[in-house]
């Protein structure tokens, strides 16, 4: 599957007609009162959103296609429940609907097994979440969700972040012209005992190294300072930090 060219039930996406924001509320309405047509209009006129939400799922290894549907399946339910009275872009609300609707997928098919009583408590805590959200003003706190569900907090809290997805640490969260900065760039190492540099020593080969270089390494290993907090003490950006760490690195192990 590519995304710009994407043949769901024989059709190309690519050819699609993107709706505006009118036809869009338009269809919705028609939708509403029954209209099949308008309805098969809006799910073919937003399978390019679907696509564009997907991307962000493409580092999970998981089969695109299946995301796709699982997507295509958010967005049906976004159309169906969007309130047309709201002052609100139909593409924010459904993006969320189609998101939430991706997670509960691999939450589902999570190889880290979750015991069904815990599963059902976390659903039914997001579905109490959702619905005391409705009835008023702000996001309800765990306090007010094991009050509304009569279950001690720490049940809610446990089931909540047992279905929590787990990140990669090689999922990107930043790319600047190709340097792009993972989850584990983000993450400082304070365990002296693991730092590697501190072990191979190789000091003629730190020797050949700019001072800035040197003073990124130190900062980032023998420190255990995160890029952000590099960034900020040097007068750099982080995606600089990232491509000075990552040559000088590269420099010292073509010398090993």
């Amino acid at each position: 599957m590519q995304f710009n060219k994407v043949e769901i039930c024989g059709v190309n996406t690519s050819k699609l007609k993107v709706l505006s924001e009118a036809e869009k509320m338009s269809l919705l309405k028609k939708c509403h009162g029954g209209d099949a047509k308008a309805r098969e209009d809006l799910v073919n006129g937003n399978l390019r959103l679907v696509l564009s939400v997907i991307q962000r799922f493409t580092q999970r290894g998981e089969n695109l296609d299946d995301l796709f549907q699982v997507g295509c399946i958010g967005l049906i339910k976004a159309i169906d429940n969007f309130d047309t009275s709201l002052n609100v872009r139909f593409s924010t609300y459904a993006v969320p609907m189609i998101i939430g609707e991706i997670r509960r997928y691999l939450r589902d098919n999570n190889s880290v097994r979750v015991s069904r009583s815990m599963r059902d408590t976390a659903y039914k805590a997001m579905q109490a979440k959702e619905k005391l959200m409705e009835n008023g003003s702000h996001e309800p706190t765990v306090d007010e969700i094991a009050k509304q569900l009569d279950l001690p907090r720490e049940d809610v809290v446990m089931a909540l972040e047992s279905i929590v997805e787990p990140v990669s640490l090689y999922e990107p969260v930043y790319s600047d012209g190709g340097d792009t900065i993972y989850v584990m760039d983000q993450i400082g190492d304070r365990n002296d005992d693991c730092n590697w540099l501190d072990e191979i020593a190789l000091k003629e080969a730190i020797g050949n190294l700019s001072d800035r270089e040197k003073r990124i390494l130190s900062l980032r290993f023998f420190q255990g300072k995160t890029q952000m907090e590099v960034a900020s003490e040097i007068g750099i950006s982080q995606a600089q930090v990232s491509r000075l760490e990552k040559g000088a690195l590269t420099r010292i192990k073509s010398q090993l």
